[in-house]
């Protein structure tokens, strides 16, 4: 039926131009929608990274008044049983802290001693949130409760923290947080004002919301959100429907110690109106390029069919100079054919701009990405700075109350001496994962002796290993090995830090061996031990064994991680086992031997004390300053102090000093500006650059600016005297 139908040329053109326009116009839906999703999906990433970093500022005010309360627990008046003035001292703290309601103190029986929001021996009210009192006096540890409106309608979370002297309950002291606090770090956030941001418990009672506070606070999240949470995971995303009856796109994290909850959610109706819009938009498009070309087909038919005897001379040219068959077809125009061609082409053209215009934007999107990666970078910068900067002035504190108070708080001092120490093993460890999943961990390859490397490593580890009442199993060859000795020493604390966590209460035992042309370093436990699941994830960054809530072993999960990449990067291999819970744990590290030395060369000693100097500190804040001040001079040293450039160029001129100790981030010019500035009005001095920013960018900035060493916060006494007397800078990473 069809084979003799034949098609005019007008006819010919318009189903061409239809047959052309169908895959460019399908080719462009999938486009658009990709597109869509995409933008979708990073948005998605967005906001779970927005999640994570607000569930970590939660973390971090809970930890902060967690800390209120522990001090007020320990303040003398309450020691000694003086309540009256134990409630001035908490009235004080109320009034200081604008975020809490009130402080209340409870005896070991539950009764309430009294509440800061009511007069001094006035009628109590009976005690919010019971369950989290009663937890605090069975276990004896500090407890986050739930959310609980009061007598008065204003709600708040206790925060409480027990008084326990000789084993035995005597208080519990609570720090009622208002949930404004909450609220602020959640409205300081720049989204979009659709956007919904939540904050909630433990139990999913609502903290903070940033639409309609007032009403939602200590009410339960959303039916949908909780079917998300119910499968279990720490984060992850979904769909789900507000208490207003909005579908959201939401992201979560949950705080791995409290298990609290940072949600957000994004109306999902956005993405669904830009597909629905672009996809109609597009459709017009198709409609009128075609309408177009059913017009320009009809022109070009009708002077195509005037020009047919001038193709079919040119038809006859060519047939004398090449042989030509002509086949019979369905097409009368079949002279036009070439036109055609030249028509398909210009639209698979037109088709390929749509494509580059497609790989634009996906290129456009990377861009988006690597900018989200270096924003990430900054903010783990920033991170370890304002990390580590309050943790300089404690180090100090801790050292000069070691000169001076003799065998005074002595437990309390190595208690919090530890504490710091674990603080800045996290902080490190956190920024070591960062530069590894960037390819930029440092690593030098020289002899090393990896026998040494695990003895320095257990001397650090020893302190807290005597405090548990545990001790180490020693059993070191010497062994020697290519690689980095500070990462060596980092790879054996790690491991001999995770055999405290897990080990329970027996012995550590450590051995380093040769076997055949490999160093073999091993560290077991008689501890928790692990199943064979565990053993194959425990290498992954940010997993841990699963813990109870009171998270006793601590950590963020990363020790091992860093473990593994270092021994990878140094050519061998770290292995897990575990004969199961309950029956111990073993590490082994395999890396490729070396023969040692023939004679060992003598390090170079420290320099000795050349006696008093005249040293210059710049630092903004007062308490490293003048901690830092004090400890030098109860060394002997003539110190000065000063707290921005300008005041610090004032003091050089009228102190002359031998060393200038100097902050990075000053707040009238930065600390390599200063260092610049010093060294153009020729002083010769020892510089030292003394800060929170540790990353290798700083250290060559530090070396550029004139600086003789770059020591990072916090550093202890010993290693500042260092190098103050030999020019030695012995902190991690710091050599410049």
């Amino acid at each position: 039926m069809f084979r003799n139908t034949s098609l005019t040329l007008r006819q010919l053109l318009i189903l061409l131009t239809g047959l052309g326009l169908l895959p460019i116009a399908l080719i462009g839906a999938w486009g658009i929608n990709t597109s869509v999703n995409e933008q979708q999906a990073e948005l998605e990433r967005s906001m779970q990274a927005l999640s994570r970093a607000l569930a970590s500022a939660v973390d971090s005010e809970l930890d902060a008044t967690l800390e209120n309360a522990r001090a007020l627990s320990v303040d003398p008046a309450l020691a000694r049983g003086d309540i009256a003035t134990f409630y001035a001292v908490a009235k004080r703290g109320v009034q200081a802290q604008a975020d809490w309601r009130s402080v209340i103190l409870t005896d070991a029986g539950g009764a309430v001693l009294f509440k800061t929001s009511e007069p001094f021996g006035g009628n109590t009210h009976k005690v919010i949130d019971r369950a989290s009192l009663d937890e605090a006096a069975r276990t004896l540890r500090p407890v986050v409760g739930s959310v609980a409106k009061g007598p008065r309608g204003l709600a708040a979370v206790p925060i409480r923290v027990p008084v326990v002297d000789d084993g035995r309950l005597r208080y519990i002291v609570t720090i009622a947080l208002a949930p404004d606090r909450m609220l602020r770090i959640l409205n300081n956030q720049k989204v979009p004002p659709e956007w919904v941001v939540a904050v909630a418990d433990a139990r999913g009672l609502r903290v903070a919301r940033s639409k309609d506070q007032e009403n939602t606070v200590a009410t339960p999240t959303s039916a949908t959100l909780g079917q998300l949470l119910a499968q279990g995971r720490p984060e992850g995303s979904g769909v789900s429907t507000t208490s207003e009856g909005v579908e959201v796109m939401t992201s979560f994290s949950m705080l791995p110690r409290h298990k609290w909850l940072v949600a957000i959610g994004a109306p999902t109706a956005r993405f669904s109106d830009v597909l629905r819009r672009t996809l109609a938009a597009y459709a017009v498009a198709i409609v009128a390029s075609l309408a177009l070309y059913v017009v320009l087909a009809m022109f070009l038919s009708k002077r195509l069919m005037l020009s047919i005897e001038h193709v079919k001379e040119q038809t006859a040219r060519l047939g004398h100079k090449h042989p030509v068959r002509l086949l019979r077809s369905r097409i009368r125009e079949i002279n036009e054919i070439g036109d055609s061609l030249a028509a398909a082409s210009a639209e698979l053209v037109q088709g390929e701009r749509e494509r580059e215009a497609l790989v634009v934007s996906l290129q456009e999107a990377l861009a988006r990405a690597e900018q989200a990666a270096a924003t990430k970078d900054n903010f783990l910068a920033v991170l370890g700075h304002e990390l580590r900067n309050p943790l300089a002035p404690i180090v100090m504190a801790l050292d000069l109350m070691d000169m001076r108070g003799a065998g005074e708080h002595l437990r309390e001092r190595e208690t919090m001496r530890r504490q710091v120490n674990h603080m800045r093993r996290l902080v490190d460890d956190l920024l070591d994962v960062s530069r590894i999943t960037q390819g930029k961990l440092a690593m030098a390859c020289e002899p090393v002796c990896l026998s040494a490397a695990v003895l320095q490593a257990a001397d650090t580890v020893r302190p807290a290993m005597a405090a548990a009442r545990r001790r180490f199993i020693e059993s070191v060859d010497d062994v020697w090995v290519m690689g980095d000795e500070t990462r060596l020493v980092q790879v054996a604390t790690n491991l001999l830090s995770n055999a405290l966590r897990y080990g329970g209460a027996g012995d550590v035992s450590v051995s380093v061996r040769r076997i055949g042309a490999s160093a073999v370093l091993s560290v077991s436990d008689l501890g928790v031990g692990m199943e064979p699941a565990t053993a194959a994830r425990i290498f992954q960054p940010f997993w841990q064994a699963p813990q109870p809530l009171a998270r006793s072993s601590g950590g963020l999960g990363l020790g091992l991680t860093i473990v593994y990449s270092i021994v990878e990067l140094l050519g061998g291999t770290v292995r897990a086992s575990s004969p199961g819970l309950g029956q111990g744990s073993r590490f082994d590290v395999t890396l490729p031997a070396i023969d040692g030395p023939a004679v060992a060369l003598p390090s170079a000693a420290p320099g000795a004390d050349a006696g008093a100097r005249k040293i210059m500190i710049v630092d903004d804040s007062l308490d490293a300053a003048q901690t830092t001040a004090e400890l030098l001079e109860v060394l002997g040293h003539e110190v000065g102090v000063a707290h921005d450039g300008k005041s610090a160029l004032a003091l050089l001129g009228r102190m002359q000093p031998d060393v200038a100790i100097l902050d990075i981030g000053l707040p009238d010019m930065d600390g390599f500006e200063l260092g610049r500035a010093v060294r153009r009005l020729g002083f010769d001095g020892t510089l030292l650059a003394l800060t929170g920013y540790g990353q290798e960018r700083d250290k060559q900035r530090a070396k550029d600016a004139g600086f003789d060493r770059h020591l990072t916060k916090p550093v202890d006494i010993e290693q500042l005297q260092l190098a103050i007397d030999a020019g030695l800078d012995l902190t991690r990473g710091d050599r410049l």
